[in-house]
């Protein structure tokens, strides 16, 4: 029988609905297990729903964030909130809500996630995927490189940032594809003209098409009176920076072709063509090449976009960069939170070494919180978050000198018989796995787990 608050939805819809939602939806099921996360995962773990589904607690926890609430509602079978770092250095706030079968216990375990940042920035909702910069405002701070890689990109920037044919920047999450996007019509001759950026990925699927071109009064239930100016219109004269360009609708993807080819579009409601003047630069950290081939993204379109086509490399690929931007952001965030930080070489020689799967966006975000959160003038090896220790990342622990380190050769052995079973087992969570892992028998296996998991 179906509930007074219920209409009939396809489920395939509702799944939809929930995949596009811009809020992260994580469920764990009852052995702290992950079964489902909606596509805003990326936006905060630099993680795929695929690369994470199936994950056991034990594998996130301290690497994707800190101070969980997941334990806490297993334990009180209660709804429990906490604001949370991720590894991308974002702030989040988690709401984590338990759910029970018939029996009273927990099936599942549903969670509500979304970063304060955006959810402060945005005030009206068209601010969570629109941005605008008029002209008049200040220049963004200069594209800080030192590699070959880079000086190559920049290089080609200076080549095609006045030619009005698109252009297609690739890269992973947090690698500077917006900053690039916005330094590149900063130094065009369109720099006194609107640049505009829109989150193709935020905005509703239903309503991409009106907030692009604009609608004319009364085009359908629901709209302005007014009418509205669409998104090209206003970037007029200008750039129409379109982030996760990946996202946009199949259906949509013909109009969008069609206006990057002629320039000119139709509102919603209006039989009238209209022309304006736009350089599109494009982004994404997808792989258009293979949606073409499984036809979820029109193969015309992408030749389209990508005429001049940029890759920018991820930061572990050019490790010139790296010490660049950690002084640039110590500098930037001893002015910004009134401190005077230097760093210990020990400090930056760990964070040399480590990886940044986050890239530019995760480094920023790290030195931030240790410019606030050090108490003393030197930010020492101690003072840096945890996950910059992961050994699987850094392998900074095998640079140590073992001989220094007032250790038996018993207890040597068993800290590296440790390290092997803890990660084995982080990999595998199956003790057969983790035998054939070790070259190990099975009861061997059992009794080293027992020994060294908590």
């Amino acid at each position: 029988m179906k509930k007074q608050n219920q209409y009939p939805v396809a489920t395939e819809d509702l799944w939809q609905i929930i995949e596009n939602l811009h809020d992260e939806i994580m469920v764990y099921d009852n052995d702290y297990h992950l079964v489902f996360v909606n596509k805003a995962a990326e936006r905060h773990y630099g993680k795929t729903a695929e690369e994470l589904i199936g994950t056991h607690f034990s594998q996130l926890d301290e690497t994707y964030w800190s101070n969980s609430t997941l334990p806490e509602v297993y334990e009180k079978k209660k709804m429990v909130v906490k604001r949370q770092i991720t590894n991308l250095g974002l702030d989040i706030i988690t709401i984590s809500v338990p759910i029970f079968d018939e029996q009273g216990n927990i099936k599942y375990v549903a969670q509500n996630v979304n970063d304060i940042y955006n959810y402060n920035k945005m005030g009206k909702a068209e601010e969570a995927f629109l941005e605008i910069t008029d002209g008049t405002e200040p220049r963004e701070e200069s594209f800080l490189y030192a590699s070959e890689n880079m000086k190559s990109i920049m290089e080609t920037i200076e080549k095609i940032k006045n030619v009005k044919n698109p252009c297609l920047i690739l890269g992973e999450t947090g690698t500077g594809k917006t900053f690039l996007a916005k330094y590149m019509h900063q130094q065009s001759i369109r720099k006194q003209k609107p640049f505009v950026a829109v989150n193709c990925a935020c905005m509703n699927p239903n309503l991409i098409e009106s907030e692009l071109f604009g609608y004319k009064k009364g085009a359908f239930s629901g709209a302005n009176t007014a009418g509205k100016k669409g998104i090209v219109e206003i970037a007029d004269g200008g750039t129409l920076f379109l982030d996760e360009i990946s996202e946009i609708p199949y259906d949509l993807q013909g109009k969008l072709l069609h206006f990057i080819q002629d320039q000119e579009f139709m509102a919603l409601g209006s039989e009238k063509k209209q022309k304006v003047d736009v350089k599109i630069i494009a982004a994404t950290n997808r792989n258009l090449a293979d949606m073409v081939k499984a036809k979820t993204f029109r193969e015309d379109l992408y030749y389209r976009l990508n005429v001049f086509e940029v890759s920018i490399p991820p930061l572990r690929e050019r490790k010139n960069d790296i010490e660049v931007l950690i002084r640039h952001y110590l500098d930037k965030y001893n002015e910004c939170h009134f401190r005077n930080h230097t760093l210990s070489e020990d400090a930056m020689e760990i964070l040399l070494r480590y990886k940044w799967h986050g890239n530019v966006r995760e480094l920023s975000h790290v030195m931030e919180k240790v410019v606030v959160l050090t108490n003393g003038k030197e930010i020492k090896a101690e003072n840096l978050p945890k996950m910059i220790f992961d050994i699987g990342e850094n392998k900074y622990e095998e640079k140590q000198d073992i001989t220094s380190e007032k250790k038996s050769l018993r207890e040597a052995l068993e800290d590296v018989e440790r390290k092997m079973v803890q990660e084995a087992y982080q990999k595998y969570q199956n003790s057969v796995k983790v035998a054939q892992a070790l070259g190990v028998s099975q009861p061997t296996v059992y009794r080293l787990i027992k020994k060294y998991i908590p």
